[in-house]
């Protein structure tokens, strides 16, 4: 019987609490998200279209995570994997952190500090999140070479989208 209960709350949490895929898989980004200012790591802020226009060229992916989030660090190593299998993509670290000294602990304590990082100081909710759907990290989007959204939702980095969609990429000219 007991197993039973946990069965069924795990199931209920489930229900309520997993990530809810988007409706949409949008391509483009709105001005509005694009205008969204994230900080860097030595702590300016700097607009997510200025983020983007630094990867010009280059197939992106954009790592949604925070230090707090359990999956988020258990994915770390197949990020990890996924640079080095390929290394001529760009990655980085978007942090939903509640705080900033979170965040710098965080990227200490799991050595990424040397990755490109940035921080959502306004919080979860911003213009770049709501537009994006953003309801649950870990997350993973990938970007084309000219700024497009070509990945739009992934929550894992071994989903097997990801490198099909970066091999999609590397065979295109832009």
């Amino acid at each position: 019987m007991k197993k039973l209960i946990q069965l069924f709350l795990l199931s209920i949490s489930t229900i309520f609490f997993a990530q809810k895929v988007p409706e949409i898989n949008k391509t483009e980004f709105s001005k509005e998200a694009l205008n969204q200012k994230i900080t860097a790591l030595e702590g300016k802020k700097i607009s997510i279209s200025d983020v983007l226009k630094k990867h010009e060229g280059r197939i992106l992916i954009i790592d949604f995570w925070a230090s707090w989030c359990r999956d988020c660090i258990l994915a770390l190593p197949a990020t990890k994997e996924l640079k080095e299998k390929n290394p001529e993509i760009d990655f980085v670290y978007f942090s939903l952190d509640r705080s900033h000294e979170q965040w710098k602990r965080g990227l200490d304590k799991y050595e990424i500090t040397s990755q490109e990082n940035y921080w959502f100081d306004e919080g979860w909710k911003n213009n770049f999140n709501n537009y994006i759907d953003l309801n649950w990290v870990p997350r993973f989007m990938i970007i084309d070479q000219t700024g497009k959204i070509a990945k739009y939702y992934s929550i894992h980095p071994n989903d097997q989208d990801i490198q099909t969609t970066i091999d999609s990429l590397k065979q295109k000219s832009f």
